[in-house]
């Protein structure tokens, strides 16, 4: 059994572009804890094996997601939990005044930078 803390300053980057915490890993999963500034458009991407789930802590922000039949742009608000199914296409950034928090939950654990591809999204990336 585990037990973490959140770090107090980020570990690294998503491949998008969001300041991240490591929190839990493990054989079927890993947890982390993601931070976009005001502002902050980030890449959009494609996963080539993992699925997520998020769910949104503080901030408001948009996602957009497209599985190449449907595609939607959704806000995120505090409450708000997303899924983003292996294969499907995202780009998200925060519009609010205050940073966009939120947890992401990746299945299975997160194989390293090589498993986002670059696409492109609805928005311009700002980083």
């Amino acid at each position: 059994m585990k037990q973490t803390m959140l770090p107090e300053e980020p570990d690294a980057r998503s491949p998008a572009g969001a300041a991240i915490r490591f929190i839990m890993d493990g054989p079927t999963g890993n947890m982390i804890h993601s931070t976009v500034p005001p502002g902050q458009i980030n890449r959009a991407t494609r996963h080539k094996t993992v699925s997520e789930f998020w769910h949104v802590l503080d901030g408001e922000g948009e996602i957009w997601r497209s599985d190449g039949t449907d595609q939607s742009v959704v806000k995120l608000v505090s409450g708000v939990s997303i899924d983003i199914p292996v294969g499907t296409a995202f780009q998200y950034r925060a519009t609010g005044s205050t940073p966009l928090k939120f947890i992401c939950i990746s299945m299975p654990p997160w194989p390293g930078d090589d498993e986002a591809d670059y696409v492109d999204g609805p928005w311009a990336p700002t980083i």
